[in-house]
């Protein structure tokens, strides 16, 4: 059988539950694990530089393929020596499979619901019966409008294939159809089998590129696992997707995605994990804040990405020690202690939050650098005390203190300690 290539190496186990810590190998690259996967949507994690990135302890990069498909082009980063040479990235790279972009403009404009979803659930087509649809699904693939011109755009699961080997990111996500809470059941199973037949064309296709771009390193393919809240239809989709073999390739990692909420978040990771081989890594897409990252950890995701630490770091949000604050409090207008006290990224080892505050207030493009770097090596750092803690066995003890101060109730207190 082919397929990974890319090899897997677990380092330990948690006693309890399915977490661990390893290393996703790639050509560019290792990947200790768990670790989260800062985002570069367009190929640049919005306003900070590659090597700021590195420094704060980054070990790969995840960028869109709907978005780079859309401008530059993918032949343009194939041109340029794929991805990482293209941004001038030292290390290994992720691509999603542009389908939550693609079906976000249309039916799926939310990934989670939760907070609307009724139990009476409604068809795909009267999810977003109230707004002009810009992305139509059917079983060969899904047309949709360009969110910069209007223009006319096909996605099929060989097309985003063909994307992503010309990305050539060293992970790449298989094409899948993103649904909501808000869907019924049965539109739910309906969509998950388009999803499994999106995936075994995906394979084909995948593998019918990497034997014709054989000069070019391997790139691994993960199966994205759907199925929103039902146990049954998540189990099914792990077990479809982990025994699919397509001319001699199978998945060589797996992503976990689609309509999750929050409270049944572990229980859900958890069905897919127990149906997931072993020796294969997991990739939970879209979750960053402290509670959802362990509560992934220990139900067996290995890596995590999300646009969250640069999005709230460009509207003025700090992460630290005992919660998030806004950094533009009239508190701050002279107080130039570092704007969380006891943190090591380069931010607050130079800058006081007096200084961060006036340029969040003039407008200067340089605080949205300064806080999102300060956000992501706190995520960065978080995962990595995880795998550290897992491998030394006092993972219990990290967790309880790091949640019980992030949750306390005093965000002030990241800054002034």
């Amino acid at each position: 059988m082919k397929g990974t290539v890319l090899t897997f190496t677990k380092i330990a186990d948690l006693p309890t539950g399915r977490g661990r810590a390893g290393i996703i190998h790639t050509p560019h690259g290792d990947v200790p694990t768990p670790a989260f996967i800062p985002v570069g949507t367009k190929a640049t994690v919005k306003t900070v530089l590659p090597e700021a990135m590195k420094q704060l302890g980054a070990s790969a990069l995840l960028a869109n393929a709907y978005h780079l498909y859309l401008q530059p082009g993918p032949e343009i980063v194939d041109k340029a020596g794929g991805l990482a040479r293209f941004m001038s990235w030292d290390g290994p790279t992720f691509t999603d499979s542009g389908g939550f972009q693609v079906l976000s403009l249309g039916s799926g404009y939310k990934k989670v619901l939760s907070g609307e979803f009724s139990g009476s659930g409604r068809a795909d087509h009267t999810v977003a019966a109230k707004k002009e649809r810009h992305a139509l699904v059917d079983d060969d693939g899904v047309t949709f409008r360009s969110h910069l011109n209007g223009a006319l755009h096909r996605f099929t699961p060989e097309k985003s294939m063909q994307i992503q080997h010309h990305l050539g990111a060293d992970i790449m996500m298989a094409f899948d159809e993103l649904t909501t809470l808000l869907n019924s059941r049965e539109y739910q199973v309906e969509s998950l089998e388009r999803t499994r037949r999106w995936a075994s064309r995906c394979l084909a296709e995948h593998e019918r590129l990497t034997v014709e771009r054989a000069d070019k390193p391997y790139q691994m393919l993960y199966g994205v696992i759907q199925g929103a809240q039902y146990e049954d239809l998540r189990r099914k989709a792990a077990r479809d997707l982990s025994v699919m073999e397509v001319a001699g390739r199978s998945f060589d990692g797996f992503g976990i995605g689609g309509a999750l909420e929050k409270e049944n978040l572990a229980t859900i990771v958890n069905w897919v994990c127990e149906e997931l081989p072993e020796e294969k890594p997991r990739h939970l897409l879209g979750l960053s804040e402290p509670d959802d990252i362990f509560a992934g950890v220990e139900a067996g995701a290995d890596t995590f990405d999300c646009v969250n630490p640069s999005r709230i770091g460009r509207n003025g949000g700090l992460y630290g020690r005992y919660g998030r604050f806004n950094l533009t409090r009239a508190e701050f207008k002279d107080d130039f202690s570092a704007p969380v006290k006891d943190c090591n990224c380069y931010t607050c080892q130079n800058f006081s939050i007096a200084y961060l505050r006036h340029l969040f207030k003039a407008k200067e493009l340089l605080g949205f650098t300064l806080a999102t770097i300060h956000n992501e090596y706190f995520t960065v750092q978080l995962v990595q005390g995880i795998r550290q803690a897992i491998i030394e066995g006092d993972y219990l003890a990290y967790r309880d203190k790091v949640l019980g101060d992030f949750y306390c109730g005093s965000p002030l207190r990241s800054h002034s300690g």
